[in-house]
């Protein structure tokens, strides 16, 4: 009786929250950030509602999928071809393009059956809901329909424009704002990347409207059908309570940050490794002058390289003492004998082991994160998005080399690979790195519960939430002193010219009269 009464106790104290998941985007990097929110908060015994895509085959227990695979319909198919990227056909770093793309795909989500049928379920009641950002705030209404907390998670390095959400942005001088190819301090960097700001914060302003009337047409029904006001699209998307930055110091910049965005880069990184495929752990572990693994990611496919390229690429390859293991979705033939082709790669097992001496990526950020944690150099090949800033603060921190695959000979390649893999300091530097990834007062994980956890105990931390949220523009920047201070001028001018102007009259009367 005592053990049971007991059980009954901890079930109640023990009572977890309900919390909502909202990661619409059909990539696999984005489904394994999804995934690693759903496998912390399962573990720590909340009940998780997962939105996705790309369903979990096994997912945990308390874990309920919705899936939106129907989306996948609604991105153009041209938007990640390789060779369009390559050779700046299709120029993604034009923030209006993707910006454009992302927002009629979310708004197509959240306006699909499915969607709007789980909105309208009136058993769907939440404590916190968590919205992935990317390029748009439109998920954020689904904190207005379920009338609970906002917690926004990204997948990049901090910049100003998911700042904004919290507090007040970056400074445009020194830090990214847009994800250009480069970026300096130099003057023509600093110019070229306010001429991008102002081009952004136009396109934004330009289709502010729009969004507008996409959040409503979205979200009204759901909200009034349960009996409350839809508040207006700012008041929602400026109104979390926190944000979750897939971001690290070892990968980021040392930005001051606002108190409620909390960093968790490399939270998707499973704590035990996995062990490799017989046939790959033989291949890795026989090679006596190390692995060069090499990867473009889960939104690229290296099939899709332009068919000179490939051969241009393994040629290149067999040149090379190293044993090269490339992620190549489709069969090759006439491949070099160092030259492994594999059509799927469980990279973080691959990364961990200890011959692996370089990593040839794209430069996405959770490839960074699983380098970091292991502490190999890398060439980057840097194709969209934010891949051109990751490898550049690699390149900066001393552990990389960028190669443009487009616009440079694979023998620039060739050269990077040998130089790194050479050169001792590459591999030091990539341990330093190592060190700082690591040198944390709690796993990323652990932060990732506890933030959200906190959200929901203190109703939506509101002790977190930046003053500069509630400060008008014109306040911000002293707008209104610089005009009192005009205005002042002004009057004290004014009167001093009609002052002037009576005592020169008066002068010119005293002439006359004499």
């Amino acid at each position: 009786m005592y053990k049971i009464v007991t059980l009954l106790v901890l079930f109640c104290v023990c009572d977890g929250f309900k919390i909502l998941l909202f990661f619409p985007v059909p990539g696999k990097s984005h489904s394994i950030l999804g995934e690693g929110y759903v496998r912390y908060l399962s573990n720590a015994g909340h009940e998780v509602t997962y939105v996705t895509p790309i369903i979990m085959k096994n997912p945990p227990p308390r874990v309920r999928q919705v899936d939106i695979s129907q989306n996948i319909g609604l991105l153009p198919g041209h938007i990640f071809d390789i060779k369009q990227l390559m050779y700046k056909e299709l120029d993604l770093q034009e923030m209006y393009i993707i910006r454009s793309v992302i927002r009629n795909f979310i708004n197509g989500t959240i306006q699909g059956s499915t969607m709007q049928h789980f909105m309208h379920d009136p058993k769907e009641q939440y404590d916190v809901v968590v919205v992935e950002w990317l390029y748009t705030e439109l998920g954020s209404g689904l904190s207005a329909v379920f009338n609970c907390p906002l917690i926004w998670s990204t997948s990049t390095e901090v910049h100003s424009e998911i700042l904004s959400l919290i507090g007040d942005g970056l400074n445009p001088a020194y830090s990214v704002y847009i994800w250009d190819r480069e970026f300096s301090t130099t003057f023509y960097y600093r110019l070229r990347h306010l001429w991008l700001l102002f081009k952004d914060i136009y396109d934004r302003v330009t289709y502010k409207a729009i969004e507008n009337k996409m959040f409503e047409q979205s979200f009204l029904s759901a909200v009034e059908s349960r009996g409350r006001r839809l508040p207006t699209f700012d008041e929602v998307r400026y109104n979390a309570s926190l944000m979750l930055g897939n971001s690290h110091i070892s990968t980021g910049d040392p930005h001051s940050l606002p108190q409620a965005y909390k960093s968790i880069g490399g939270y998707h990184i499973k704590e035990n490794v996995e062990s490799l495929p017989k046939d790959l752990q033989k291949v890795m572990d026989s090679a006596k002058h190390g692995v060069v693994y090499f990867s473009l990611g889960t939104m690229l496919r290296s099939s899709a390289l332009p068919e000179g390229k490939t051969r241009e690429l393994l040629d290149a390859f067999g040149t090379l003492k190293q044993t090269v293991i490339w992620k190549y979705e489709d069969p090759l033939t006439n491949v070099p004998k160092n030259v492994h082709v594999i059509q799927w790669a469980p990279q973080p097992s691959i990364l961990a082991h200890p011959n692996t001496v370089l990593f040839i990526t794209h430069g996405g950020i959770l490839s960074l994160y699983e380098i970091l944690s292991i502490g190999i150099p890398l060439i980057g090949i840097p194709m969209f998005g934010d891949q051109f800033t990751n490898v550049n603060r690699a390149v900066k921190n001393g552990y990389a080399k960028r190669f443009d695959i487009g616009e440079q000979p694979v023998k620039k390649l060739l050269q990077d690979i040998k130089e790194i893999t050479d050169n001792p300091k590459y591999g030091a530097r990539a341990k330093e790195m190592s060190r700082i990834y690591h040198s944390r007062t709690a796993a990323p994980g652990v932060e990732l519960v506890h933030w959200i956890e906190e959200v929901v105990t203190s109703q939506g931390a509101p002790y977190l939430r930046s003053p500069a949220l509630g400060i008008p523009l014109y306040q911000k920047y002293y707008l209104d002193f610089f005009a009192a201070i005009i205005v002042v001028f002004t009057i004290i001018g004014y009167l001093m010219r009609i002052l002037l102007s009576n005592i020169s009259k008066k002068s010119l009367d005293i002439k006359k009269t004499n």
